[in-house]
Parts: structure tokens; sequence; C-alpha cells
């Protein structure tokens, strides 16, 4: 069973914790993270580039010439798409991206991607992040405590903390999630995840 030690927000080990093996210690599939990953950014895709096709573009309804005796190539309509300012063939239309993928590989590429972090040490348990007021600078003392500054940081709490959030927004390169929210490209897209103790067990109950 995969153990990390617990931190304060100073950056002091105050205790050791047991991970669940089943999240954190899983065999790592890349595949599968290559197919969540693949998914997540395609899903982000607004799929709204479109282009006329010859039926669309204004004009063109009369034949430009008589089709013999001009000595030039016959031709049906201005907008034919060998025309200059015709239209498109096979051009983009909206389309969704969307790739549908089971909720047990999405399930297999976090488990997968948080076991890569605890392998990497890159993962950091806290006791808990709480700010009376939005504080930047406070932010960027904890992160400098935890040695994550200057650095790509994924947050993690378990449930949204505005106070939290307002303070960290403005760091280049942070990011806060809810644990709810966790998936597969955040967390192999910054180089530390730091994770409070009660996200965990919430990342614990979602995923096993």
């Amino acid at each position: 069973m995969p153990e990390l030690s617990l931190y304060n927000a100073e950056g002091k080990q105050i205790d050791d914790l047991e991970l669940n093996s089943d999240i954190f210690g899983v065999e790592i599939n890349e595949h599968v993270v290559h197919e969540a990953v693949t998914a997540q950014l395609a899903a982000k895709r607004r799929g709204t580039a479109s282009t006329k096709t010859r039926a669309e573009v204004k004009g063109g309804g009369r034949k430009p010439w008589r089709q013999k005796g001009t000595g030039r190539a016959r031709h049906g309509s201005i907008r034919s798409p060998i025309w200059v300012g015709g239209g498109t063939t096979f051009g983009p239309k909206p389309r969704s991206y969307r790739k549908k993928i089971p909720k047990k590989v999405k399930k297999l590429a976090v488990k997968s991607a948080l076991t890569a972090k605890v392998e990497e040490d890159e993962l950091l348990v806290v006791d808990k992040l709480e700010f009376d007021i939005p504080k930047t600078k406070d932010m960027v003392n904890v992160l400098a405590a935890l040695e994550a500054q200057d650095k790509k940081v994924l947050i993690v709490t378990a449930n949204k903390d505005e106070n939290l959030y307002k303070s960290a927004r403005n760091i280049p390169g942070v990011k806060v999630l809810v644990a709810a929210a966790i998936n597969v490209y955040d967390i192999l897209n910054n180089e530390k995840l730091i994770i409070t103790k009660d996200a965990l067990k919430k990342v614990e109950e979602v995923l096993g």
C-alpha cells in the first residue's frame, strides 16, 4: 500500500498517510490514459468552422456564357468551385468532435494518472488550505513552503472555496479544482498535484 507524508500549509510534515492501492497503486495503462486525454481535448473543440458550398455562395444563377461557339470552356455557374469566389469542395462544416469513452475507462485513466504522480513524487497531501480573505501573497507563501513555486500546480479541494480560488487565480500556472472535477488532462498537465486531506477522501470515494 503506497504511503505519503501529510503536510500542513507551512510545509511541515505532521503525519503519514496510507493511500488506497486500488487508486494510487494500480498498473499504469498508457493506452487508456491516451484515450481519455484525446477524448477530453476533442470535447473542448468548438467545431464551428464552416465554408460555403456552391449552393450557398451568393450569385451565379445565370450561365456565364453560351455553351458553344465562344472558344472558351463550358461553364454553368460562376460559383463553381473551380472559379475564384466560388464554393468550396469538401470544406469544413459545423460538427461535434466529442468522443465517447466508457466510465470504467475514464476511472482507470484517472487512477493511472494518480499512480504516476505518486511514483514520480509529484503528489502532495496537505492537511487543509484555508484563507480568511482572498490574498495572493498567502497562496504564494504556501506554494513556497511546499516547494511548488515557479511550477505548474493543480490544487484539488473537497468543496468549492472562493477565498482559495481567488487567492490562486492570479498566479501563473496554478489551477484550482474541486475533487469531483478531477480529470486526467489536468493531472498530467501540471508538474505538482496538491490535494487536501478531505479532497483525497472524496477522490477515493468516487474512484473506489
